[in-house]
């Protein structure tokens, strides 16, 4: 059990007046060092009632020691994805709440405090909260974090959701913040087995498809250390459109239109510079107003101002995102560079769609089955 500050702080109980058993699951693999800073935050918690679960996929490193330093229960998992290291712990394991994050956040104190305290309602079934980069990350991966939370640019999706109320309905929690109930888990089977992506998102639709409500407490906000630019940043951003469009294909209810609009996004560009430099090449020296809107038009300048046109339009429009955004981390600089790590983002999730689509006509519809992937060199 939790030993931490809030001693005096109750523990939840059903509606019957007997205590819910809570445990946090934590699937890691060679990642010891920012492991122990999850579970020192965990040590100190508010809300003291609970255990601390560690699926260990096989790590190389001291996560072993690490988990017996703080108390955690340690669970030798054999599985090389995030879903089915899930899996394996939670057919182990026996409580009635379970709250997932991973092994790179630093939880706030209060966390798991208030996460809890919503399933002294019996109509919630799930609740999750946002999650952004914490303080001490980088400047780039501030700017990461800016460009995740950017309106009108990521795709639906809820990275730093924050919508207004105390407890508000929602279709998905990231899995680095949420806590369901495992009576619904073990209902809808856990999570979708050899899921390398998105798992979260499907299992958030079996719960949904099997009438439990999911809901967002805006408040409780869950710091999660993003990627650094530029490869780690764009490695992980190919490996979400990948993932999210396997999952689609298996679980076509989960699918959005743009998520599958990302995909032309790499051929349009290409397109775009290409028509932008074959209007520049032939609009022809002796027009001194061609580079103007002044002066006659034709084909080559349509072209070639419609292109600065759209490629402005996209710069202001991720401007806007970004200043309007959720990400606690807007100033001048990292709002000035969204719409460069927003184009990465795109770019690289587009690739990783267009991997998908390939892969899927290869294997007819069972990519993405086997092993994790990761932007991490710690990867099994």
């Amino acid at each position: 059990m939790g030993e931490g500050q809030g001693s005096n702080v109750p523990v939840i109980c059903r509606e019957d007046g007997t205590p819910y058993s809570t445990a946090v699951l934590i699937p890691t693999i060679n990642n010891a060092d920012e492991l122990d800073i999850v579970l020192e935050r965990l040590s100190k918690q508010t809300y003291p009632h609970f255990d601390i679960v560690i699926s260990d996929s096989k790590s190389r490193d001291h996560t072993k020691d690490v988990c017996e330093k703080w108390k955690a229960i340690w669970i030798d998992d054999p599985s090389r994805n995030r879903a089915d290291a899930c899996n394996f712990a939670l057919r182990q394991i026996d409580y009635d709440l379970i709250l997932f994050t991973d092994d790179d956040t630093i939880p706030p104190l209060d966390w798991v405090e208030k996460l809890v305290r919503w399933f002294s309602d019996p109509n919630v079934g799930a609740v999750g909260g946002p999650n952004f980069a914490p303080d001490e990350d980088s400047f780039g991966s501030k700017c990461a974090d800016v460009a995740f939370c950017t309106r009108f640019m990521t795709a639906g999706t809820r990275y730093g959701a924050q919508p207004k109320g105390e407890l508000v309905p929602i279709t998905h929690n990231p899995g680095v913040n949420c806590a369901h109930r495992m009576k619904n888990l073990r209902e809808v089977n856990f999570f979708e087995e050899g899921c390398i992506g998105a798992e979260d998102v499907v299992l958030d639709a079996k719960i949904q498809r099997a009438g439990h409500k999911i809901f967002i407490d805006p408040s409780n906000v869950m710091p999660h250390r993003r990627r650094k630019p530029f490869k780690p940043y764009m490695k992980q951003m190919r490996n979400y459109g990948y993932t999210r469009m396997v999952a689609n294909k298996r679980w076509p209810e989960i699918a959005t239109w743009s998520h599958t609009a990302i995909g032309f996004f790499p051929w349009v560009t290409i397109v775009g510079i290409l028509m932008l430099l074959f209007g520049a090449i032939n609009g022809g020296a002796d027009s001194s107003h061609w580079f103007t809107l002044s002066g006659e038009w034709d084909i080559f300048r349509a072209m070639f101002h419609g292109t600065l046109g759209l490629i402005s339009f996209y710069i202001v429009l991720a401007w806007l995102g970004a200043a309007i955004g959720t990400s606690p981390h807007r100033s001048i600089a990292t709002v000035f560079l969204a719409p460069l790590f927003v184009f990465l983002a795109h770019w690289a999730y587009g690739q990783g769609v267009n991997k998908a689509w390939k892969e899927i006509r290869r294997t007819g519809g069972r990519a993405g089955e086997g092993a994790q992937i990761d932007d991490r060199i710690r990867t099994a």
